[in-house]
């Protein structure tokens, strides 16, 4: 890591934890010489109105402080904006697999960061673009998933998918999960999905409650170029990007997914190993 001069804060909005921890940490920082850019929530913590929207908080930052859990860092994820900033990702509570650093072990990892003995974790993003016609109307980068999901009640919605303009399945199904290998522990591991090593190249389509049971998840090449037509009448599909922004589809919309040129950089603890990780939020058993 170069010489760390400017720090980005990003925190979840409204944690009791996040409230306790920020005015220490800025400090803390501070009394190091290091430059602080704060994102509202984080902002308001201290007091200030002065908080910067978070897709400007990296700007010029060496690193940035992730305080929150894994939906948190899933947004500064897309903050980022493809810059090449490394992320320090701190778990305030709940399952987090990928906020690794405690709140215990805030202080002497950071320590650990700005000397350079840190360990980084690089994470494919996913890139995704909906035409609408020929025309490209939306693009979205995702750590976890793209999902096409059903947005009428109890309405199963109809998809056509293609990998590598190779015909898979049409799908009748509640939705369809493009998932990265760090995406394979959320989202799509709930719909039945395989977990995969965060370093293998790989995506995985997953359907949620497909009409036909013999529809099972499908592991592609991160190369892949993957497909999804929505059949489906107007509003009746819903695209979301790791759960958090997305839109309603029309009918023939295209959903393209594709490696992205971008990876995130997650600064890990040196104890924390991926089936450590495991092991610990999904209570597997211990020898």
């Amino acid at each position: 890591m170069p010489d760390v001069r400017v720090v980005g804060v990003i925190s979840k909005p409204r944690a009791p934890e996040a409230a306790r921890t920020v005015p220490g940490l800025i400090e803390w920082l501070r009394a190091r010489g290091i430059q602080v850019r704060c994102d509202e929530p984080t902002a308001a913590y201290l007091g200030s109105a002065e908080g910067l929207p978070r897709e400007q908080v990296p700007e010029g930052c060496q690193l940035v402080i992730v305080l929150g859990g894994d939906g948190t860092l899933l947004a500064a994820a897309r903050a980022l904006g493809g810059r090449d900033v490394p992320l320090f990702p701190v778990n305030l509570g709940g399952l987090g697999f990928l906020t690794a650093i405690t709140i215990e072990e805030l202080y002497p990892e950071l320590e650990r960061a700005l000397r350079g003995g840190h360990r980084i974790g690089r994470r494919r993003m996913l890139h995704c673009e909906l035409l609408r016609g020929e025309q490209v109307v939306s693009q979205y980068e995702a750590l976890n998933d793209v999902v096409l999901t059903k947005a009428s009640i109890a309405r199963m919605i109809d998809l056509d998918a293609y990998v590598d303009a190779h015909f898979v399945c049409a799908y009748k199904a509640d939705g369809l999960i493009v998932a990265t290998p760090t995406g394979s522990t959320a989202y799509s591991l709930s719909a039945g999905g395989p977990i995969i090593f965060p370093r293998v190249a790989a995506l995985c389509l997953t359907p949620i409650c497909p009409h036909m049971l013999t529809n099972r998840p499908v592991i592609v090449p991160d190369t892949s170029v993957i497909r999804i037509v929505n059949r489906a009448a107007d509003g009746d599909t819903y695209l979301t990007i790791d759960g958090q922004v997305g839109e309603p589809l029309h009918r023939f919309d295209q959903v393209l997914c594709r490696s992205s040129d971008h990876c995130l950089q997650l600064i890990r603890p040196p104890r924390s190993l991926f089936f450590d990780v495991l092991r610990q939020k999904l209570r597997w058993g211990e020898r």
